[in-house]
């Protein structure tokens, strides 16, 4: 049974399911940030994917990443897996634009983050729900 680390749980929102991943809206309104979690139990690391959910992992990363650089008019994409925090396989897919607030630095402990008022995560929510029309089901 898949289970989401209780950080992830705690520092985003549900948006919905791809295929094989959760897409997560981390609670930080400083950048758009987003994060896929395979729901797949014991996953720590991406090799301890199967062949078929590594193709689909790279899937959903690729769509997601596409669709919100030009949804978010993105200067670059951020895409990553790190873990050290939190060990349950997630990738990171972060909009990044000239002058946001830790340019050109990382993301993480730059600046406090900022959370979302509702009606911003209503606004993400139906920008998505026009977008993201393959093989995705909000939550």
């Amino acid at each position: 049974m898949f289970d989401m680390d209780s950080r992830l749980q705690q520092d985003c929102l549900v948006l919905g399911d791809f295929p094989l991943c959760r897409l997560l809206l981390s609670k930080d309104a400083n950048y758009p940030w987003f994060i896929l979690v395979p729901r797949r139990e014991g996953v720590s690391e991406l090799f301890d994917l199967s062949h078929e959910d590594q193709a689909q992992l790279w899937k959903e990363t690729t769509y997601l990443a596409e669709t919100l650089k030009h949804a978010f008019a993105a200067d670059k994409m951020n895409v990553a897996t790190l873990g050290n925090v939190v060990s349950q396989m997630h990738m990171h897919v972060i909009v990044r634009r000239h002058g946001d607030p830790a340019w050109p630095a990382p993301v993480w402990g730059k600046v406090p983050a900022v959370g979302y008022a509702p009606e911003q995560v209503d606004a993400i929510r139906q920008r998505l729900r026009a977008l993201l029309t393959h093989d995705y089901q909000e939550a």
